[in-house]
């Protein structure tokens, strides 16, 4: 139990490149099978010696309580394969829940009887070394940075996931350091937590730089309020510093020496204006909510009120969006109101029973903060794998502070059941290890495999494709997308025969079929089966399906847009031109949409249409002169 539990602060290590979303899936099953093994051994300790038992503590109810609720929720779901499962580019639904409750109470358990509670945030911070060494590296140029060209983001490949991982590391360390009798051990933590602040920074993720900002200073206020006249005076010199720093930051934002930097401009640009999209999205999910109030759309559930409840003026932004990007939202949108207010529960009840537990004021100061920062930074993004090991740890230590130690340890009837139970134990770990994890990671494996570019050509790659069609595991969306993606390269390919074209398309085709026959309440597969008849020149089922996902989604201008250009294709102008112009009515600022909107109109002899958009989207005369001309050059 010990060994798989030290091993969970290696996760953030793991970039499975062998593995489809490598920075992802890697460290899921990494992080499913070690608590698999540990929450097993837990269980043999269990019976074995009672001090390992469970007792009975809120924290733990609310644990239970939350996951509890979220299984019958899920049920519930309009996908409930993928509310249980999740999918690769997330790996969470109610498989990562019930794995973070089992290495809550495993974790709260062993590390408590074992007091290795130090000892394992210790190695979590070391741990944390690499992690800064990696993202110094990239700062340097030496790396390279996955995702964007400044924003850092490590082994994790995401910068709001490097950001919260080091708020946390922050946090634990300066408990650490106020707790620590070893001096050089002391000031290495606080240097530490000096350099994660550092890196906090530069990541670039506002979201998180304000969490913690506002977390210093409540450790501030709360030093003040709560500790003696020494512990007083340099907490009131701390936030007079903090104070004066973000008041001085502020005051030269407008500057040219922080708007020709791109972190300090980034930063300075930080307003109600800038959250605009956050806040649209927001309002989708909680016209979501009202919809279904007590079980609400299930885990990974979002994209159906995304699509149902799209706002036009988020035209600009990424087609899909899963999350409504604040934790909290993300819950109640998923889990109705019980969702929520357990959710809630978690930290109102561990900030309860820190400050009812032993451990010492400046233990319960940083603890507090963390949870605190935490919560903030959850009000602008969401959560990931490892913010959410870091959150259940956290509970888990609280939990096991206020547990009161049980003197009796193992008994001889108890040693021989638990012999007895051992190999039976073993077995079930190693079957519900294979069952949980092997078909994923198989599946994951695959489809690096088939999107690699083989020796024998793209055919052997169409076989691949068939093969994971056949047993998708829980990736069937994305397996199936992925062959639709395929099919598109491949029908325009010159390497490979007709009839193999054929076959990849109309493979596409087929899966894209059963997605939707399975899950028809989702715009975004009716437009993939779209693209998929796009490959067979299905035309009728073309339009078919955009008019499917339109239904669904009336008010997404990039579903009129495919729509318009279709019949644009076919010859159906005077149809294309209402559609466009519907198109541009929901976002005339688009200057994509303006463009088409405007070809549409002088395409049918709606010269002053046309002008008028011109007018106001002078930009795109160029574009629209030169797409005439291709269509008269087409046309003669």
């Amino acid at each position: 139990a010990l060994g798989a539990l030290f091993l969970v602060p290696l996760t953030p290590l793991i970039v499975a490149n062998t593995l489809f979303f490598p920075f992802i899936t890697g460290k899921a099953f990494y992080f499913r099978i070690l608590v698999e093994v540990a929450f097993g051994a837990w269980v043999i300790l269990a019976l074995a010696d009672a001090r390992y038992r469970p007792r009975f503590s809120w924290i733990l109810i609310s644990v239970l309580a939350f996951v509890g609720w979220m299984f019958i929720a899920d049920l519930f779901a309009l996908n409930v394969e993928k509310a249980f499962w999740s999918n690769f580019e997330r790996m969470e639904g109610w498989v990562l829940l019930a794995h973070l409750a089992a290495f809550f109470i495993a974790s709260s358990s062993v590390l408590r009887v074992d007091n290795k509670w130090r000892a394992w945030f210790l190695t979590s911070l070391g741990v944390s070394l690499v992690v800064l060494g990696y993202a110094f590296l990239q700062a340097t140029g030496v790396w390279t940075i996955h995702q964007g060209q400044t924003r850092l983001d490590a082994s994790f490949g995401n910068s709001i996931y490097l950001a919260i991982y080091l708020l946390f590391n922050t946090f634990i360390a300066g408990w650490l350091a106020f707790t620590e009798n070893r001096a050089w051990l002391k000031w290495s933590l606080l240097a530490l937590a000096g350099v994660s602040i550092v890196f906090i920074f530069l990541t670039q993720t506002r979201g998180t730089i304000i969490a913690l900002i506002g977390a210093l200073i409540l450790a501030a206020v709360l030093t003040m309020v709560a500790s003696g006249k020494n512990a007083r005076r340099v907490a009131a010199g701390a936030l007079i510093a903090i104070l004066l720093l973000v008041g001085g930051f502020v005051a030269v934002r407008n500057t040219p020496v922080v708007r020709n930097s791109e972190l300090w401009n980034r930063i300075a640009s930080i307003s109600l204006h800038d959250g605009e999209t956050r806040f649209t999205l927001w309002h989708m999910a909680w016209q979501g909510f009202l919809e279904r109030p007590v079980v609400g759309w299930g885990q990974e559930g979002f994209n159906y009120v995304f699509n149902k409840y799209y706002d036009p003026s988020l035209y600009a932004q990424e087609p899909w969006f899963d999350r409504a990007h604040n934790a909290f939202i993300d819950w109640l949108m998923a889990g109705g109101l019980p969702a929520f207010l357990l959710y809630l529960s978690l930290f109102g009840v561990a900030i309860a029973t820190l400050w009812r537990s032993p451990l010492a004021r400046a233990e319960r100061i940083a603890l507090t903060c963390v949870l605190a920062g935490y919560s903030f930074h959850n009000i602008f993004v969401f959560d990931n794998l490892y913010s959410y090991v870091y959150f259940f740890a956290i509970l888990a230590l609280i939990d096991s502070q206020v547990i009161a130690e049980s003197p009796q340890g193992s008994q001889p009837k108890e040693l021989a059941a638990a012999a007895f139970v051992l190999p039976i134990a073993s077995a079930v770990v190693l079957v519900l290890a294979y069952l949980v994890n092997a078909p994923g990671l198989g599946v994951a494996s695959g489809l690096i495999h088939a999107l690699s570019p083989q020796q024998n050509g793209l055919t052997v790659n169409a076989q691949i494709f068939t093969d994971l069609a056949a047993h998708p595991s829980f990736a069937g969306q994305e397996v199936r997308e992925q062959v639709v993606s395929f099919a598109l390269q491949a029908v325009q390919s010159k390497d490979i025969s007709n009839a193999t074209k054929a076959q990849i398309a109309t493979l596409a085709v087929t899966e894209m079929e059963k997605q939707v026959a399975a899950y028809p309440q989702d715009a975004r597969e009716h437009l993939e089966l779209a693209l998929a008849y796009r490959t067979v020149g299905n035309v009728e089922g073309v339009l078919k399906e955009i008019d499917a996902a339109l239904a669904l989604s009336p008010n997404k201008e990039q579903i009129l847009l495919q729509k318009g250009l279709t019949l644009f294709e076919i010859g159906k102008v005077a149809d294309a031109e209402k559609v466009l112009d519907a198109a541009y009515v929901l976002a005339p600022q688009s200057p994509e949409i303006a463009t088409y909107a405007a070809l549409g109109d002088f395409a049918t002899g709606d010269s002053a249409g046309g002008n008028a958009i011109i007018a106001t989207h002078p930009e795109i005369t160029g574009a629209v002169e030169a797409m005439l001309k291709q269509i008269s050059a087409v046309a003669k």
